[in-house]
């Protein structure tokens, strides 16, 4: 009898077990962490993803009063991009002088409010920008890079005369900043490399100001309240703002699917060919980190963490730091294919999703993108699905 009733829990599992999903392959996720991260580094990495993605705040929390969202996994969906409805607006600078309107809410609106509270308007007339979130993946190596390779590739004359004239953002930096080795200085300006217009010089500067001016929560970072203008005391642990750091730090780079299929090394091949890897370079390389996994290693990225004007077309009237209204920092391409998972499957994309299509993005690029996407528009047919089909590998 219980030989029978073994039987039967046997097939019955079984039988439910062709039911269950497939878990997907690394290939088709953007979250995880790094290869080769020791025992207490995988349990920072698990900390950070808790209060990265579980972490909801409350007004006893220290929700507010004004804010853009409660969480910082709400905004980045399984690490990926962001949705129009969790774009933000900036604010207030037209040029290098910086913001008039920090005293007006700048430079982020908090669109949300607690009860008893009134969100943010825009002021009339004021410049502004929306941009849309982000994927996190592979920031560490982002942020590994050195400063001596960024300016290597960066050519703000255009020397060469290829029409490209990358140029780093120079931003003063925060007071906690810790300076990486070989930090690059000038008039006591660093180059920033992290945000659309690269205005964050690193991930703590990112992660610090995003739960400040996103959900209103102070640290011993930023201690400025958003609503009063006044320092408080710290809402959140300076611990679990290093976990958050050490944890966008290390979660993996994207996986390209498929790269070696014909169409899709062809594509890869043909958007070098137009000059479209010019800007979004196709491989980078970072120096010494004291995570042994981010240093000295080479990998695919397809930025150079440089600005480029992108013309009128995509000029918002605002900037940051040094950066020109028609500025943005080359986007990183890797994570592309993947981005209808977390917006809703569909496409939002340059700064501020405007773009609903890879295609439309492509055709959007004015000033120094201008030459690539009329070579692009000059190509056959199959050859613009070759690209398309190389970028939505990756």
């Amino acid at each position: 009898m219980r030989s029978t009733a073994l039987w039967i829990i046997i097939l019955l599992t079984t039988a439910c077990a062709k039911f269950e999903p497939v878990a997907p392959g690394e290939e088709e996720v953007l979250d995880g962490p790094l290869a080769g991260l020791t025992g207490p580094q995988h349990a920072q990495f698990l900390r950070g993803d808790v209060a990265f993605n579980d972490d909801i705040f409350t007004k006893e929390t220290g929700l507010g009063p004004l804010f853009v969202s409660t969480s910082c996994g709400s905004c980045h969906a399984g690490d990926g991009k962001g949705h129009p409805f969790s774009t933000l607006t900036r604010f207030g600078q037209t040029d290098e002088s910086g913001s008039s309107y920090l005293n007006a809410g700048g430079p982020q609106l908090q669109h949300r409010a607690l009860q008893g509270y009134f969100p943010e308007q825009l002021p009339p007339g004021v410049a502004f920008s929306r941009f849309t979130p982000p994927a996190n993946t592979g920031l560490g190596l982002l942020d590994a890079v050195t400063d001596q390779d960024i300016l290597a590739m960066s050519d703000p004359e255009d020397t060469d005369g290829d029409g490209i004239s990358g140029a780093p953002n120079w931003i003063v930096p925060r007071p906690y900043v810790i300076q990486r080795p070989g930090t690059m200085v000038k008039n006591g300006l660093l180059i920033g490399r992290f945000g659309k217009k690269a205005a964050a010089y690193d991930l703590l500067h990112q992660t610090a100001v995003a739960y400040n001016e996103d959900i209103g929560i102070t640290s011993v970072f930023e201690p400025r309240d958003t609503y009063s203008g006044a320092e408080t005391d710290p809402e959140i642990s300076s611990q679990t703002v290093a976990d958050v750091v050490f944890y966008l730090k290390t979660l993996r780079a994207p996986v390209q699917r498929d790269p070696q299929a014909g169409d899709v090394a062809g594509g890869k091949t043909l958007f070098l060919t137009i000059g479209c890897g010019a800007c979004h370079r196709p491989e980078l390389k970072t120096g010494h980190s004291p995570i042994a996994p981010l240093s000295f290693v080479s990998f695919a990225p397809y930025t150079d963490l440089l600005l480029h004007d992108m013309g009128a077309g995509l000029n918002d009237g605002y900037t940051e730091g040094s950066a020109k209204p028609a500025e943005w920092r080359t986007p990183p391409l890797w994570g592309l294919g993947l981005a209808p998972g977390s917006q809703g499957g569909q496409y939002y994309l340059l700064h501020d999703g405007r773009a609903r299509s890879i295609e439309e993005a492509i055709l959007l690029h004015g000033g120094e993108g201008g030459g690539s996407r009329g070579r692009y528009q000059a190509l056959a047919p199959g050859e613009r699905q070759k690209i398309l089909k190389f970028l939505r590998s990756l």
